[in-house]
This record gives structure tokens, C-alpha cells and sequence, in this order.
């Protein structure tokens, strides 16, 4: 019988490429690892791994198992949480990625509302920006993925529960002695020959594209994922800058001066998680919590 402790150890092995690194970021030993290889291999009645020197490379047998493992994980999660809920152990964990502005605006006052109606509930939180967030939750690696995107992408997540939260407006952000520090809203064609600042590959994406647009391409001379840091570059003049409202919302804008761009760059702010576990009580606890909270 294959177990999915067997697995999870064939998905790290599979994902760091040694038994090394896989103990690493499963918190055990080389050798633990080394034995559950042996027991899954067991189990499979195949081999799995095949190594040469340091080298070490997934059989087809191995690949297929991989494949199979994330779906095979995520659905005895879901299985062990229901379980324990119908059970009446009041107790539920929730596995939390979100990207760093709606870790600082929605995920908070969630989160402290959740504890507040489920106190035996558990949530933890990393932060990564879509896409990686979505595919640590295919990958089974959360429950939640808080995350974004620029108009409909058709398909991107039709094998996920989507649940909307809230439209997020790009601002423009320009130093506080610019010509148009003053403006009550910009053409985005105003700020054609300036120096700009850009975030996060998708809204460095989305940056250009509406940009041209409107007949220029952007000379992007800073690009960091770090919002206080854009902030800080446009107020010490160096170049200008578009930011999600959000962001803005939780870092004071010093030195710099908000205006409203036209026309106006908005972004869908979701929350998403597999069909599977989004019937998770705590689950769905949790993505009630941050539709309220994107609601205040």
C-alpha cells in the first residue's frame, strides 16, 4: 500500500532533486528520507528514483506518481479536515499565500476576525505573487491563494474556486515637486517621457502594455517587487510610478504625491482554492472571513 507520507517525501525528493535537500525542507534526516524511498519503491513494486553519482532523475514509474501526488494530497487533506470537523473537534488548520499588499490590508483584520469566531482554528501565511501563489495551490503547498489579475484570462483558473473580492485601482504616484504633483488625475501619455518605477513582473507586464496603449513604451530604470522601496524612489525623484490602492493603503507615500491615472488600471483581487478543500469548514471559514474583510 503506498502512503502519503511516502509521497510527500517523493514530491520533495522530486522537487529539490536530493535526498538531501528534500530532508532539508521536510524537517527529517537523509536516511529517513532514503528509507521511505525504499518503502514507497516497495509499495510500487517498481523503481522510482534512479541515481548516477550526484545525479539523480524520476523513472516514467516515478513521473507518473508525482503527477498523481498533489491531487492524491490535497484530497486526504481535505478528507482529514472534514473528518475531524463532522467529529466535533473544533479544530482546523488553513494554509495562507498571499502577495505582500494584501498580506498588509486584507489578510489582518481576516484573520483576526477568524480567530476571534474559531479560536482552535490554525492559519499560517507566506507570501508569494501570482503565479508561484497558484501553483503552490495546485501543488498542494496551501489551501488559500490570495492573488490578482489584470482583465479575464480565459481558463486560467477554471479548475479552481474563485472567489471575488474586490477591484483594486492602480495610482499614480509622482514625487511631490513634479509638474503634475498637483493634478487631480493624469493621462497615462503625460508621464511618456519619464523615468519609471515598476513592481512585480504582472504589474510590470500590465504597466507596459497600457502604456503603449497610449502610443509609448515605458523607460523603466528601477524595478523592485518591494513597494515601500517604489515609494522611496519617487520620493526622492527619482522617476514616477503606478501602485495597486492597496498598497498604498499600507505605506505613508512620503515625499511623494497620489494621482488618479487615466485611463484607469484596475485589478481583480481573489481568493482561490481547489474545489476539494474549499468545502473544508476552516477552509471556507477563512474565505468568508477575507470576503468581509475586503468588504469594510
Amino acid at each position: 500500500m503506498i502512503e502519503a507520507r511516502h509521497l510527500r517525501v517523493l514530491r520533495a525528493v522530486s522537487t529539490t532533486g536530493s535526498f538531501s535537500a528534500a530532508a532539508r525542507e521536510l524537517g527529517c534526516t537523509q536516511p529517513a528520507v532514503s528509507q521511505q524511498m525504499k518503502a514507497l519503491e516497495a509499495s510500487a513494486g517498481t523503481t522510482l528514483l534512479i541515481r548516477t553519482g550526484r545525479e539523480m532523475r524520476l523513472t516514467q514509474a516515478g513521473q507518473a506518481l508525482v503527477r498523481h501526488a498533489s491531487g492524491i494530497l490535497a484530497g486526504l487533506t481535505a478528507a482529514e479536515e472534514e473528518v475531524a470537523a463532522i467529529a466535533g473537534l473544533r479544530a482546523g488548520r488553513v494554509r495562507l499565500v498571499s502577495f505582500p499588499s494584501g498580506s498588509s490590508t486584507l489578510v489582518p483584520g481576516a484573520l483576526a476576525a477568524l480567530r476571534a469566531a474559531h479560536p482552535g482554528t490554525r492559519v499560517s501565511l507566506v507570501e508569494a505573487e501570482p503565479p508561484r501563489s497558484v501553483e503552490m495551490l495546485r501543488d498542494g503547498d496551501c489551501d488559500i491563494a490570495l492573488a490578482f489579475r489584470y482583465g479575464a484570462s480565459g481558463g486560467e483558473w477554471d479548475d479552481l474556486v474563485v472567489r471575488p473580492l474586490l477591484t483594486d485601482r492602480l495610482i499614480g504616484l509622482v514625487p511631490e515637486g513634479h509638474r503634475l504633483a498637483g493634478a487631480d488625475a493624469v493621462g497615462i501619455g503625460e508621464l511618456a517621457g519619464e523615468s519609471w518605477i515598476a513592481g512585480c513582473p504582472r504589474c510590470r507586464r500590465q504597466l507596459v502594455e497600457v502604456c503603449e496603449a497610449s502610443g509609448f513604451t515605458p523607460r523603466i530604470d528601477f524595478a523592485t517587487d518591494d513597494y515601500p522601496a517604489v515609494i522611496g524612489l519617487v520620493g526622492a525623484g527619482l522617476g514616477v510610478a503606478v501602485l495597486p490602492e492597496l498598497a498604498i493603503e499600507s505605506v505613508r507615500p512620503k515625499g511623494a504625491r497620489t494621482v488618479a491615472v487615466e485611463p484607469a488600471i484596475e485589478r481583480e483581487i481573489v481568493a482561490l482554492a481547489l474545489p476539494d478543500l474549499a468545502r473544508v469548514p476552516a477552509v471556507a471559514a477563512t474565505l468568508d472571513e477575507l470576503s468581509r474583510a475586503a468588504a469594510r
